[in-house]
C-alpha cells in the first residue's frame, strides 16, 4: 500500500476558459453557501441578537435598560445585518474551502503544506479573539459606559442605546480583536514569503512594547493614571535607564506622555521629580514611590 503523499504540482493542463469556468463553479457554491446560511441565520436572527445583546443586559442593573430605534426600517436593517454577520461566519468553512480547491493545483508541494495550517488557524484563532471580546472586554467596557449615568447640571443623563449603534459597537469589538489573534498568522505567512525574518521581529519587540503600553494608558481610564504609570512601574523594576530599557525607542514620545499626565495629576511636583530621575537613568525605589504617588 502506498502512503499518502502531495504531488509536488499538479500536472495537469487546461485552457483558461476552463479555469474560468471552474471559477465561476466555485464562485456559485460559495454564494449558495452563503444564502443557505443567511436564510437560516435570518430566521434565527432574533436569538442571535438576543445572545449579542446579554452583555449589555447583564451591565445594567437588574430590571432596567433598554435598546430603542429611531428610525420604523432599522429594526428590520438590524436583523439583516446580524444574518449577514453570522451567515459570513457559518459559511467561512466552505468559502475557504472553494478558495484552496482553486487555487492548490497551481501551487507546489511546500507551498501547500506551509497554507494549509494557517489556513485551519484563521478560524480558530478568530473564534478566540471573538470569544475574549464577548466574554471580557465587551462586558468591562460597557460597565465602565454605564458610569456615566447619573444627574449632570441638574438633568438626568441616562443611557438609551439604539439597536443600529449597539450592533455596530458589538461588530467593531468582534472583528478588532478577531483579526487582531490573526496578527500570529500573518507574521508567519511573511516570514514564509520572505518578507521579515525572525530577527527583525525580535528588534521590533520593544516599539510593540511601548507602543502597546502607551496605548493601554490612553484608552484605560479619562486621566490616563492608573494605566499609564504601569508603564512607568514596569520600566523603573528592570535595572538601567529609560535609553537601556527601550533602547532610545520613541522615548521622547514616552516622555511627553507621561509629562501629559503630571500635568493632571493631583500634585505633579513629586511626579516630575520622580519623571526627571527615571530618564536620568536613576530608576530607584524612591522614583517608583513618587511615581505611585502621583498616580493615585
Amino acid at each position: 500500500m502506498q502512503p499518502f503523499r502531495i504531488s509536488d504540482i499538479d500536472d495537469t493542463q487546461a485552457p483558461l476558459l476552463d479555469h474560468l469556468i471552474e471559477l465561476r463553479g466555485r464562485l456559485m457554491r460559495a454564494f449558495l453557501a452563503f444564502g443557505v446560511a443567511f436564510a437560516v441565520c435570518f430566521y434565527f436572527a432574533g436569538d442571535i441578537f438576543s445572545f449579542l445583546v446579554r452583555p449589555l443586559t447583564e451591565a445594567f442593573p437588574p430590571g432596567q435598560g433598554k435598546l430603542i430605534y429611531t428610525k420604523l426600517y432599522e429594526a428590520f436593517f438590524v436583523e439583516v445585518k446580524i444574518a449577514m454577520f453570522a451567515a459570513f461566519f457559518v459559511s467561512f468553512p466552505v468559502i475557504a474551502n472553494q478558495i484552496w480547491q482553486f487555487v492548490a493545483p497551481g501551487l507546489y508541494a511546500k507551498e501547500k503544506k506551509a497554507f494549509l495550517p494557517f489556513l485551519i488557524a484563521t478560524p480558530v484563532l478568530f473564534t478566540m479573539g471573538a470569544a475574549l471580546a464577548y466574554y471580557v472586554v465587551m462586558p468591562t467596557a460597557f460597565h465602565f459606559f454605564l458610569t456615566f449615568e447619573g444627574q449632570k447640571g441638574g438633568l438626568k443623563l441616562e443611557a438609551l442605546p439604539g439597536t443600529g449603534d449597539y450592533l455596530a459597537l458589538v461588530m467593531q469589538f468582534i472583528l478588532a480583536f478577531g483579526i487582531s489573534f490573526l496578527l500570529p498568522v500573518l507574521l508567519m505567512l511573511l516570514n514564509r514569503a520572505g518578507m521579515i525574518t525572525r530577527q527583525q521581529c525580535v528588534q521590533a519587540r520593544r516599539y510593540a512594547i511601548v507602543d502597546a503600553q502607551e496605548a493601554r494608558s490612553y484608552l484605560a481610564h479619562p486621566l490616563l493614571g492608573p494605566r499609564l504609570i504601569e508603564v512607568v512601574r514596569a520600566a523603573c523594576a528592570a535595572p538601567g535607564s529609560a535609553e537601556a530599557i527601550f533602547g532610545g525607542i520613541d522615548a521622547i514620545k514616552l516622555r511627553s506622555s507621561l509629562t501629559l499626565f503630571a500635568a493632571v495629576a493631583d500634585d505633579p511636583g513629586p511626579f516630575q521629580a520622580g519623571l526627571d530621575r527615571f530618564f536620568d537613568g536613576q530608576p530607584d525605589p524612591e522614583t517608583l514611590r513618587l511615581l505611585g504617588h502621583a498616580a493615585r
